[in-house]
């Protein structure tokens, strides 16, 4: 395949896009750009935060968010996994374009599952549009966009636009590595960037310490900072002595190390915070917190007799499910000053893909030149002003690996368009139909009373899914 066609096939052809209008970038004024910090969690269930509906344990500082922001209702992962959840919201187009369905693991095992090894260098990146607009940039977290294992050619964070970054043993340059772990280890002989040993539970911590250090080093100049958090993710490994605080809440071992984690995360999310309050940064910063995708279910919680840890609410399905429970995520906004506070938007639809153009308009920087958008701009909703979606939301997930119990394995396509939901195999099998309105759990398949609501939904996922190199077969409900 030679480049132009290469360009064309990844979305990053000849259909060019125009950045913002001149008006635009005169509505926003060049003092009025905010600092923008994103702060995304490994593995958080809808309702793991209280603000969601956690009884068990209390997340002041994340409840603080949206007690001075706008909380969201209806956002959603762009995969239940988490290499494509982050590849969407880096390049603002579907992970699919870029060949990457699950999360990025050795060579062989991409190759046997039709995977990129990585994110490619060609790929648009949020990043670079907003350090090429003026922002200072960096990564400080999980990256899983390639890098690790036995893959040593993957490009840094610094190719898509980062000035700084440190990341995990999933991804490459200076990094953490967890003490007595083996995908650790691996990533150490790889080498490629300044190495530091430590526990997990000291992570977050450091994280933020990173975080505060860049944003204090910045004198004036805008900022985007990724704040990626992973302690969320299993296995869960609080610092010692903490598990006792859990113990009266749950029996459950895994579900007393969560919600060690989980507090202790909150709290570092609250020294964030309280750090841009101590700079005098709060009313010039927009503040992002999300999850990549739903709760762990791994077969061995069951095999245990546990009920794996973290909570979907109301929702069916959690990790590596397209049920609602693995992709629907907690999503809230705080900009103080410019955003109202208190305010919940239970009615605009958006995605991980919307924040690429989401946020160049609010930054005033131009959209990738040349590069599909997959995504939406929703930055009224930010401002306070609910969006309706102009497209429908398409997922692919190959369901490697599935989940551990089996209600919660999804077909390996989904569409949300409106109220509606369809999921299908990609041959058309195994059809489900639900109307999210009055069906949040997904219980009632309604294939066989709205066949021509199933029948469009499935025309326009199956279209989709060619389009982005894979195989359906046309099919009736």
């Amino acid at each position: 395949m030679n480049r132009r066609n290469f360009l064309k096939s990844t979305g990053l052809g000849f259909v060019a896009l125009s950045g913002l209008r001149i008006c635009d970038l005169l509505s926003i004024g060049e003092k009025n750009r905010p600092n923008i910090l994103f702060i995304f969690v490994d593995d958080m269930g809808y309702a793991d935060p209280s603000c969601y509906g956690n009884t068990k344990i209390q997340t002041p500082n994340i409840d603080r968010l949206a007690r001075q922001g706008i909380q969201f209702t209806q956002f959603y992962a762009n995969s239940p996994v988490c290499s494509p959840s982050r590849v969407a919201v880096t390049t603002g187009q579907y992970p699919a374009r870029w060949k990457i369905y699950s999360y990025l693991d050795s060579r062989s095992a991409n190759r046997r599952r039709n995977m990129a090894d990585f994110l490619s260098p060609l790929a648009p990146s949020l990043a670079r549009q907003l350090k090429t607009a003026g922002y200072a940039t960096a990564h400080f977290g999980k990256w899983h966009m390639g890098g690790g294992r036995d893959v040593d050619d993957a490009p840094h964070p610094q190719t898509f636009g980062f000035d700084e970054s440190s990341v995990t043993f999933e991804g490459l340059g200076d990094r953490l590595l967890i003490n007595n772990d083996n995908l650790s280890k691996q990533s150490a002989r790889l080498q490629q960037g300044q190495i530091t040993w430590v526990e997990k539970h000291q992570i977050s911590k450091i994280r933020v310490d990173q975080t505060l250090d860049f944003i204090r080093r910045q004198q004036g100049r805008p900022f985007y900072v990724n704040l990626w958090f992973n302690d969320v993710h299993d296995p869960h490994m609080p610092e010692p002595g903490q598990i006792e605080n859990y113990k009266d809440i749950s029996n459950n071992p895994y579900e007393q190390k969560f919600y060690a984690v989980l507090a202790e995360m909150d709290r570092q999310i609250g020294r964030v915070l309280d750090g841009l309050a101590e700079m005098g940064l709060e009313e010039k910063t927009l503040v992002i917190l999300t999850s990549d995708n739903g709760p762990t279910d791994w077969p061995y919680y069951y095999k245990e007799g546990f009920l794996p840890p973290g909570s979907v609410g109301p929702f069916n399905g959690r990790k590596w499910s397209l049920y609602e429970g693995g992709i629907r995520m907690p999503f809230i906004v705080r900009w103080t000053g410019t955003i109202p506070a208190g305010k919940v938007d239970s009615s605009t639809v958006a995605c991980g893909i919307d924040l690429l153009p989401t946020l160049c308009k609010l930054a005033g920087a131009g959209l990738p030149e040349g590069a599909v958008q997959d995504g939406q701009d929703i930055s009224s909703s930010f401002l306070g002003t609910p969006v309706e979606r102009k497209h429908p939301i398409f997922w692919y997930y190959p369901n490697q690996p599935k989940p551990g119990k089996s209600e919660h394995i999804s077909p390996t396509l989904a569409v949300r368009n409106g109220r509606w939901k369809l999921l299908a195999d990609l041959d058309g099998s195994k059809m489900q139909l639900y109307d999210l309105a009055e069906d949040l759990g997904e219980k009632t398949n309604l294939l066989s009373e709205h066949p021509e609501t199933a029948q469009s939904l499935w025309n326009q996922v199956s279209s989709w899914a060619e389009s982005m190199g894979l195989k359906t077969e046309k099919s009736e409900p």
